[in-house]
């Protein structure tokens, strides 16, 4: 039979109600050596928390949804890691899922089959402005962490994409560049990170009175290194003329660097670099790659601080914006949806001047 609460409180030398407030996290003040006895016990018995009779009790499982898009990329796997540890802080654990771009995206199908484990949901749909937060289930509170600010009637914190691009296209022109290739570049997209951070390229070209070349706006399939050094390739093959090279994440950057290198341009001198997003591969490349940093943490602690608000708002019995009160409800609770904007800065590194 499975370990209980019982026989890991028995082993421990402890309370029932000591365990499940370790297992639970929902006292602060437990001795570190009586936190010790407890995992050590828990350990010992293969204790696993039952989700579902918790959920039974409490109406709620301590565990929240993480819907992210392609993985693999650095960006999105580094960006998990933050709200796994800022989950972690407040005692909740995350049940990641990857999801497919897509226009319009309900909530229930950015955390799958996992909607009835999870308490509430931080989703980062990519390429496409719109979220059907009402699609989500009565109560259960959503968190946008999105390219730009969307609709109103959703938590969301949200990146100065056009503002970090334009930061990058500012730099490169103070350094003399004039012919910048956009790489992942879309002038059909109007919204999601290839939207913003092409309308950032283009309202800083036309500032400086730089007429755009439509031969250096580079789209690809992907954001990804071989992505990257392909557009490199085709712009030689072509003989287009360029100075400087904005990758729209760094992991494009980093591929069209290693191509450039490989064909001998020097970087910074003959052409400069620079990225988005600030990966930890960036300031490991040879030449050190320059690039916006996002500060992850931030947007990882402000996603889960919304979630975790909602989450106490609704035990306390206060509406959700837009929502009628419920009978018995105070008057304070959340009254407005969140929204809030993190702004970009500059890492200069050695592959600019």
């Amino acid at each position: 039979m499975p370990a209980t609460m019982r026989d890991v409180a028995k082993l421990a030398g402890v309370s029932v109600k000591t365990v499940s407030n370790v297992v639970n996290n929902t006292y602060p003040y437990i001795r570190p050596q009586t936190r010790a006895q407890v995992e050590d016990a828990m350990a010992e018995l293969g204790y696993r928390l039952n989700v579902t009779a918790r959920k039974l009790r409490t109406n709620r499982t301590g565990l929240i949804g993480l819907a992210l898009p392609e993985l693999r990329l650095p960006y999105f796997a580094e960006l998990a890691d933050e709200v796994i540890r800022k989950a972690a802080e407040v005692g909740l654990k995350v049940i990641v899922e990857q999801v497919e771009p897509a226009e319009h995206v309900a909530v229930e199908s950015l955390v799958g089959s996992h909607t009835h484990l999870v308490d509430g949901a931080i989703v980062a749909p990519v390429g496409h402005g719109d979220v059907l937060s009402q699609s989500a289930p009565p109560d259960f509170p959503v968190v946008v962490l999105g390219d730009h600010k969307i609709s109103d009637d959703v938590d969301q914190v949200f990146l100065a994409n056009a503002r970090g691009a334009e930061l990058v296209m500012e730099h490169l022109i103070s350094r003399g560049a004039h012919r910048i290739v956009a790489l992942g570049a879309g002038r059909g997209e109007a919204v999601g990170s290839e939207g913003e951070r092409t309308r950032g390229y283009l309202d800083t070209l036309a500032r400086h009175g730089i007429t755009v070349d439509e031969a250096l706006m580079r789209p690809t399939v992907g954001w990804s290194k071989a992505a990257g050094a392909a557009v490199i390739r085709d712009l030689a093959a072509e003989g287009v003329a360029f100075d400087a090279v904005f990758g729209f994440n760094d992991t494009l950057a980093l591929g069209a660097l290693t191509e450039l290198l490989r064909s001998g341009r020097r970087v910074p001198e003959d052409v400069q670099v620079m990225g988005f997003d600030d990966i930890e591969d960036a300031q490991y490349s040879v030449p050190a790659l320059s690039t916006v940093a996002v500060d992850r943490s931030q947007l990882a602690e402000l996603a889960v601080g919304i979630l975790v608000r909602r989450l106490r708002a609704a035990t306390d019995g206060d509406p959700r914006p837009g929502q009628a009160p419920h009978p018995g409800a105070g008057e304070a609770g959340p009254t407005a949806w969140d929204a809030i904007e993190v702004p970009p800065r500059l890492m200069l590194r050695d592959s600019t001047r």
